[in-house]
This record gives structure tokens, sequence and C-alpha cells, in this order.
């Protein structure tokens, strides 16, 4: 069994982190799925979802790293303790998923230095701003660069999402997930329908 460790703060956008969890959640006993944030507590998303979780401290930081985006990121960027405890639990991660804005939280650990990645595409202006030493991709719906999965806003990181569980356990058991959500999985990471959004 893999863990999924979603990190968690205030702010965070619902579906960020809750369309991912609902796929790695329906594979069954393939991922143990646990909260986490950077002192413990309950948290809750920008819709007022509150979420009891456990201090980064506490984490087996070798499986899955999930970093959902919202406004919560706007303040993370600048945090030196959280971006530095973050650095050290993605480093000792085996894979790392962003979905929004966490690719923005992520860029400023450095980790993404050199790497492609994408955003959402709303913010991407200010994503991009943040780091230019990036390869920030603007047409991708995710973007895949060694360990590290980036995607698009909201919605996209179910594609992601499912673009993972592809990659790891096959397609079949991707599109059978797709299929047991009814959820129309668009499985073209290169192309992201709003990218036209960017100014």
């Amino acid at each position: 069994m893999q863990d999924l460790n979603v990190v968690l703060f205030d702010n965070f956008e619902t579906l960020d982190a809750c369309g991912p969890i609902e796929i790695f959640g329906t594979l069954g006993a393939s991922y143990r799925i646990e909260y986490f944030s950077m002192n413990g507590g309950i948290v809750a998303s920008r819709q007022g979802l509150r979420v009891e979780t456990k201090p980064f401290a506490s984490m087996e930081p070798s499986g899955t790293l999930l970093i959902p985006g919202g406004m919560g990121t706007r303040t993370l960027v600048r945090d030196p303790e959280f971006l530095g405890q973050l650095a050290t639990l993605a480093n000792q991660a085996e894979d790392v998923l962003t979905v929004c804005t966490g690719s923005a939280v992520l860029a400023m650990t450095g980790l993404l230095n050199s790497r492609r990645a994408t955003s959402n595409k709303l913010a991407f202006s200010w994503v991009t701003s943040l780091n230019p030493s990036v390869d920030w991709v603007p047409k991708a719906r995710w973007v895949v660069d060694g360990n590290f999965y980036t995607s698009s806003g909201v919605s996209a990181g179910m594609d992601m999402a499912l673009g993972y569980v592809s990659d790891r356990l096959g397609y079949e058991v991707a599109h059978k997930t797709a299929h047991d959500i009814e959820y129309l999985w668009n499985e073209d990471p290169r192309t992201d329908p709003f990218a036209k959004t960017i100014e």
C-alpha cells in the first residue's frame, strides 16, 4: 500500500484536493490517504470544508505528496518556515503532485528550478513571476518532469491524477477509475482548453 500524503492549509481550494482524493480513494487498498498541515489541527478550505490534519512532523514522507492550490498559497509563497518544511518533505517523497497554484508554492522551494511545470491559467502571470527559473508551460493541462507532476487549475487535478494512475498502475486502471466516478477524463496533458484565459 502506498501513502498519499495531502498537504492542506487554510483557504485551500476544495476541488484541488478533493478531486484527486476521490480518484485515489476509488483505488481501494492501493493507497492510504492521510491529511497534513504544518502544525496540525483543523484546516478550512476557501469553501468552508473543515479537515482534521496531522502535523508535518508526523508524516512518513516516502509516499506520494499532493499539494493543492487556492488563495492560501498567496501567503505561503512568502512563508520561509512553511517552504522549508515543504522542501524537506518533497525531497523525501517518491512523487510530488501539485494542483493549480500548488505549483507556485513548490516553485518557491527551488525544487522546480530548470524543470517543466504548469499552473492555473487564470493565475499564470502571478505564478510564473515568482520563479522564472522554472520552465513554465502555458498550454499544458498537466506536465510531468521526473517525479514531479504539476497541473493547471482545479478540475485539471483530476485529469493529472488519472494520468498519474495510468503511469503507475496502467491505463486500464485509470480508465476504469474515471468510469467508476462518472468523469470524462481529458487524457491529453499537452492541451488545456482554458489556456486562452492567460492574459
